[in-house]
């Protein structure tokens, strides 16, 4: 059984290609510092869940769940992507959620398994991708507060906005959410632990 000790975490602290890790954030002080430190630790635990796993474990369902490992990887990294071109373009990033269409609530289902091709290295490129992108909008917005209105989904109250900084919060906490299930699913898997 593996889990994540004090030595590891200063291996991942300072990068791991094996799972993805992005390179180093870029140079912040203050709030944005720690919303980046925040970020980075919750991606480094669920990144953590995929070592040394092949692309089919990556894949395979290990709860009652319909979530796999690479699947998770792959939701946190479009919700991400989603959120950082929601702090710059809007609603209009995201779209329109009451109008989605069956066919389009299947494609959104696809982000949470492996498809036929994709392999846990092109998964956390991805994510390691979105992660930079991210790292690289909190270093360089001019304001965290400005705030735009969200889209039109049943989950979001109407007429509510967020600031950059609620989103980024909210970035935070969905990886940390979904870095437990991984923790769930790959216990599940091989009995590895990311902790205890």
């Amino acid at each position: 059984m593996t889990t994540l000790d004090a030595s590891t975490t200063r291996d991942l602290s300072t990068g791991d290609a094996t799972t993805g890790d992005p390179t180093e954030a870029p140079a912040v002080a203050g709030e944005r510092a720690d919303l980046l430190e925040m970020l980075a630790h919750q991606r480094r635990f669920l990144r953590f869940t995929t070592r040394d796993l092949t692309d089919e474990q990556a894949g395979l369902r290990t709860t009652a769940s319909e979530l796999c490992l690479g699947g998770l990887i792959k939701h946190v990294s479009s919700v991400e992507r989603s959120w950082a071109n929601f702090i710059v373009d809007g609603p209009s990033a995201m779209g329109d959620f009451t109008t989605m269409t069956e066919a389009d609530w299947a494609q959104r289902a696809d982000e949470f398994r492996m498809l036929p091709g994709e392999t846990l290295a092109g998964v956390l490129a991805d994510y390691a991708e979105a992660a930079r992108r991210t790292d690289d909008l909190v270093a360089t917005l001019p304001d965290l507060g400005a705030a735009q209105p969200l889209p039109k989904a049943p989950w979001f109250e109407a007429d509510r906005q967020w600031s950059a900084r609620r989103v980024l919060m909210h970035i935070v906490a969905e990886t940390a959410q979904h870095a437990g299930h991984a923790d769930i699913i790959r216990e599940s898997l091989d009995g590895a632990k990311s902790m205890g």
